[in-house]
């Protein structure tokens, strides 16, 4: 990969000042100023790492282990709502688990603000902690379904948007050489815990009811708040936006909106291609199942469903594979990414047009590797593009921005199919919108080819030369203390 893009001409002084820390000059040792001996890139180890590995993992696990498995309650909810002579029981039931979906994603740009306002460890702990509260509050509004969509919908959701984009973007305050394998090992958690917890919510529900799996669903999401106090930033790695005096309303501003990764045209390329292929990307995943139900009448009932397990399972695969590939020398990670795009594209396009069971099964399973390519490559691509400064808003930002076509393609998709009654077109629509995206993605490696390469431009489009040593020497004396005020050698 190129080396990161500046984001600015301040912020190009300081990670210059990153790579002068580690030189032979001389390291400032003032209030507010990294020391020497902080003056180190992420240690890609140690027990203070490996504690935040497991931390985001666990959260990970925790979050879309419960997500992913709503349809276990979706069953008891319709049973409930049709009793209670609720207009739409199935929609209704649907929509509960549906909301906590896309308020995960919709509000992922909220939790980029706030780790630049509060930081990542309390952002993910305040998202830990909301999340916990709305599964206790779900316990005690069983019976009532409006209440479940603010209780379980719109609070779970809300927690788990704080606290998902922090597990990402710590990861790179911690691990460089390793990045991408670490990335893919974080979010395995959510195919292990998606594994673990259908039967355990089916246990506690047979046995407890609906109420008492809320309660201990609660318990484990006050995990997550607890793995949130892991997520502390290396100094390193903390670039402070001190308010100026003088200015403090438009400083605010710019730190809530950080329009600075939108002036990173690397980034706003990826960015806005990623809905594009995201619009169908769910398609399959959503509807594979009634697919095999309507071309296959004559398979087990016990085999509906493994199509989609197969990409549960495969998704692991993938996320270990790719995030190891990710790490090697030379490896381009957006390449990496665009390609799992075209496979899932072609192989969605071709699902319809399959007559035995078992392909369709094979398909699924490649489909799932590629599924967590995707997924393993999001936080280094973030961190490639904008950094550790501003990865997590980055992140929060390009999940923003997926959360309306992620839920809006499979309804898409189902009413298509209300009208031919086929699958063949929503599947062959759904497997274009992946390719698109990919294809758009090119955009950011014909941005690259054009520049030279003794100079690159910073965020704000300006051309930026490579500094010589009395450059390096001067951006060291404006590295800022904890005050705001700057520090001169």
């Amino acid at each position: 990969m190129e080396s990161e893009p500046k984001e600015n001409s301040e912020l190009l002084h300081k990670l210059h000042d990153v790579e002068l820390l580690n030189s032979d000059l001389p390291k400032p040792e003032s209030n507010g100023v990294l020391r020497s001996s902080e003056a180190r890139g992420p240690p890609d180890g140690g027990f203070r790492a490996y504690s935040v590995l497991v931390g985001s993992f666990l959260t990970n696990g925790l979050l879309f282990g419960v997500i992913n498995s709503c349809s276990v309650m979706y069953g008891v909810l319709e049973k409930q709502t049709k009793e209670q002579g609720i207009e739409n029981p199935e929609s209704k039931a649907a929509l509960v688990g549906s909301l906590a979906v896309g308020i995960t994603f919709l509000l992922s740009p909220l939790s980029g603000v706030l780790t630049a306002l509060l930081g990542l460890r309390l952002t993910a702990v305040l998202g830990g902690g909301i999340a916990t509260v709305g599964l206790l509050l779900s316990s005690f509004v069983t019976s009532h379904v409006y209440a479940l969509f603010f209780t379980y919908g719109v609070l779970y959701g809300v927690g788990a948007s704080l606290a998902y984009t922090p597990s990402l973007a710590i990861l790179g305050h911690y691990f460089k050489k390793y990045l991408g394998l670490v990335n893919g090992i974080v979010t395995i958690g959510s195919s292990v815990f998606t594994v673990i917890m259908p039967p355990l919510m089916d246990y506690l529900i047979k046995n407890h009811g609906l109420d008492w799996m809320f309660r201990v669903l609660a318990v484990f999401s006050l995990g997550i708040a607890l793995c949130g106090l892991l997520f502390k930033p290396i100094p390193l790695m903390v670039l402070e936006k001190p308010l100026r005096k003088d200015n403090n309303i438009q400083s605010l501003i710019k730190t809530i909106v950080n329009v600075q990764i939108w002036k990173n045209s690397k980034y706003r390329f990826w960015a806005l291609s990623m809905p594009v292929a995201l619009f169908g990307y769910f398609v399959p995943y959503v509807h594979i199942a009634e697919f095999v139900k309507q071309n296959f009448q004559g398979v087990d009932k016990s085999r509906v469903n493994l199509p989609l397990q197969s990409i549960a399972l495969t998704s692991g695969l993938g996320r270990l594979t790719f995030g190891f590939l990710a790490d090697k020398p030379g490896a381009d990670r957006i390449l990496m990414q665009q390609i799992s795009f075209y496979v899932i594209g072609s192989l969605t396009i071709i699902l319809p047009f399959v007559n035995s069971y078992w392909l369709v099964v094979v398909i699924s399973a490649g489909m799932g590797i590629c599924d967590g390519a995707f997924i393993a490559l999001i936080g280094p691509i973030a961190f490639d593009l904008c950094g550790g400064a501003h990865a997590a808003h980055a992140i929060g930002c390009m999940l923003g921005l997926a959360a309306a076509p992620l839920s809006i393609g499979p309804p898409v998709a189902a009413a298509i199919h209300g009208h031919t009654r086929s699958y063949t077109l929503p599947f062959v629509l759904a497997g274009i919108s992946p390719l698109v995206g990919a294809t758009l993605m090119f955009a950011i490696r014909l941005h690259s080819r054009g520049q030279k390469l003794e100079h690159e431009p910073n965020i704000n489009g300006r051309i930026s030369p490579a500094p010589n040593e009395n450059e390096k020497l001067s951006a060291l004396s404006r590295i800022p203390s904890k005050n705001g005020e700057l520090t001169s050698l």
